[in-house]
């Protein structure tokens, strides 16, 4: 079983034992007492000139193990927000990446900055969690859902008023996104089967993406002169996570990143 299939067959425990909690009929009817969600906040942080900074709250990841040993999230974030991130992505996956709910929530509390809640989207479920926790945008991921599916889902986030990142790594995969209506794209460098990083994956994929389609750039940032190449694909945003969350200043090293993306 590879990493990713680890990762999608937790995550349908968790929606299950989830759903014994709290039924989806139930989280249906508070997701429409809470209104739709204002994803807009999202795709105009990408629509903005200039490269977007999206980055990534995370403990821990399947390929490194713990990265960040002291983890104070919310000084964090806060420090992401302070240093001008236009985006900030939490992971809430439990088991791998050590994150949970309660972080995320945490931090939707302690900061305004549009927020992206990256889990391994299985089940329409946790959309309407993705909306009760107060995120801005959720995951797709192509290798873990056929076109149909995303369609689906895609639909599900309109009615929220979610943003979704449909997330591909092969030439397949983006024509599966872009097949399905996906308005915001991200290509990963990372292989989610291994875990491998191929930093030119994005640049070669490129081209894939349609006029209009957002574009983002995800993995393998580990230094301040990767963005120059990013932004020079024609990117809309870059998402950064192990970069910051080893740095010693974030706000320092931030800046320094956001200076490099001009």
């Amino acid at each position: 079983m590879t990493i990713l299939e680890q990762l999608a067959a937790h995550a349908r425990e968790r929606v299950e034992a989830d759903k014994a909690q709290n039924s989806l009929d139930l989280l249906q009817a508070r997701c429409r007492a809470l209104g739709r969600a204002n994803g807009d906040r999202f795709r105009a942080a990408l629509q903005k000139p200039g490269l977007s900074l999206l980055c990534e709250v995370k403990r821990a990841s399947p390929s490194k193990g713990v990265i960040a040993q002291s983890f104070p999230y919310l000084e964090i974030a806060r420090d992401y927000e302070a240093a001008g991130a236009d985006a900030i992505s939490c992971l809430t996956e439990p088991k791998w990446f050590l994150g949970s709910d309660r972080i995320f929530t945490d931090i939707r509390k302690a900061v305004d900055t549009p927020m992206l809640r990256k889990d391994f989207t299985v089940d329409a479920y946790q959309l309407y969690q993705a909306r009760l926790m107060g995120a801005d945008c959720v995951l797709l991921i192509c290798a873990l859902l056929d076109t149909g599916t995303i369609q689906r889902y895609l639909s599900i986030c309109e009615e929220l008023g979610l943003a979704a990142l449909v997330e591909a790594h092969t030439a397949e995969e983006i024509a599966s996104a872009v097949s399905a209506g996906a308005g915001i794209i991200g290509v990963n460098n990372r292989n989610l089967q291994d875990f491998s990083v191929d930093f030119d994956n994005a640049a070669r994929l490129r081209d894939r993406i349609p006029p209009g389609v957002l574009y983002v750039a995800e993995s393998g940032v580990h230094r301040p002169e990767d963005l120059s190449a990013v932004k020079s694909m024609g990117a809309d945003g870059v998402l950064i996570g192990e970069l910051l969350m080893r740095a010693t200043d974030r706000r320092a090293k931030l800046a320094q990143l956001r200076r490099a993306a001009g």
